[in-house]
């Protein structure tokens, strides 16, 4: 079989690796990669146990985050958690680790091809490709392209404006920390974040797109740095992305695949609504939608659809009902108020920030902590 996969980011890298292992014929289409991404760049712990087999983590230039500080604008206080094992969450460039992962592909057998698909379409059991080196057809095409992906406008349909977050700041070249800084703010609803890279700082807001301009956003984080002197002499390199930010009725209802085509990672929407964690998924629908093609099955496309929506759909859910309380300054106060007053609290948030803990779980687990009225406020604010 031959598979074409369009993005050369984890969730296309990862795609190309599973299948190329197993002896698909792969290629690996992407003009630019690897390259710097304007996120946080960390990956979580249980990111890291996906790939583990297949890269020298050991190689990856990170920074070990040891601890994560939440800020209530609003209020001016903070407080700050202390991740239980240092190797729950680093962070690294995104230039470098997505450059691991698509070496691994490249060394199973993937051929990489530096051009950029221009349309797609599926015709005579087949998909063609139009790339800016030429045509090519492939028996299925897995579009790992990012929230802009191409392979979704042309075979299922863009994502709204509502559906979309914008994440913009600057890159502080020249200082770094070991510690995260998230602060909520109410308006627009979102986050402002620190988040410390080896050799700089990537320091940026996300907020829903319809709720803002790049250009309003990025001139309030660059208020925020000045007021916090976080990075005091740095050089600022401004970037903007769009990130997929759905709803809880849109991760009920989703279209990824199709006839001779699946969407993986943020293309498929496969984001977290409140952190806006992606790579993890990525990961992990780019090995399931690999899995699925492996397997032979003529309903590979839906049964890979169906897993997603069952799984990773249903987690992603009950984030973005969880969404609409969570940056109300009420809710922040509390929160800040029981990271301070509640251990067991802090070890919930700091799972929470790893990636461990899931939103299945959060309500009787904060309900188990016996911190009774912290937690009980905490959870009613959340519904």
């Amino acid at each position: 079989m031959h598979v074409a996969i369009v993005g050369a980011g984890p969730a296309g890298a990862w795609a190309a690796y599973s299948l190329a292992r197993r002896g698909a014929r792969v290629t690996l289409l992407d003009p630019s990669h690897p390259r710097e991404k304007p996120c946080g760049g960390g990956v979580t712990g249980r990111a890291l146990a996906l790939v583990g087999s297949a890269l020298d983590i050991g190689r990856l230039p990170a920074c070990v985050i040891r601890s994560a500080r939440f800020v209530d604008a609003a209020g001016g206080r903070s407080a700050a958690v202390r991740l239980a094992t240092p190797a729950a969450l680093v962070v690294a460039s995104r230039a470098d680790f997505d450059g691991l992962l698509l070496a691994a592909a490249r060394d199973a057998g993937a051929k990489v091809l530096a051009a950029r698909v221009t349309d797609v379409a599926y015709e005579h059991d087949s998909v063609r490709l139009e790339t800016t080196a030429g045509s090519l057809r492939a028996a299925h095409v897995i579009g790992a392209d990012g929230a802009n992906s191409l392979i979704r406008r042309r075979l299922a349909a863009p994502f709204r404006r509502d559906q979309l977050s914008i994440a913009t700041g600057y890159f502080a070249h020249g200082v770094t920390s070991d510690e995260i800084v998230i602060e909520l703010v109410p308006d627009p609803a979102g986050y402002i974040w620190s988040f410390p890279r080896p050799s700089h700082l990537a320091i940026g807001i996300c907020a829903q797109a319809d709720a803002a301009t790049a250009a309003a956003l990025r001139a309030k984080v660059l208020a925020w740095i000045r007021e916090r002197g976080i990075a005091d002499g740095a050089r600022l390199e401004p970037y903007s992305w769009p990130i997929p930010s759905l709803g809880t009725a849109d991760f009920e209802r989703l279209t990824i695949s199709g006839r001779g085509w699946s969407l993986a990672g943020d293309a498929a929407g496969l984001v977290d609504p409140i952190t806006r964690e992606g790579i993890y998924f990525a990961l992990l629908s780019a090995q399931w939608a690999a899995d699925a093609l492996a397997s032979g099955d003529e309903r590979a496309s839906t049964r890979y659809a169906e897993r997603v929506r069952a799984d990773i759909g249903t987690e992603l859910a009950r984030a973005a009902r969880f969404k609409a309380s969570f940056f109300r300054p009420r809710f922040t106060r509390l929160m800040i108020d029981a990271l301070h007053h509640s251990a067991r609290i802090r070890a919930v948030m700091a799972d929470l920030v790893a990636g461990s803990q899931p939103y299945a779980g959060l309500k009787w687990r904060l309900a188990k902590t016996f911190e009774v009225g912290v937690a009980w406020r905490l959870i009613r604010q959340r519904e």
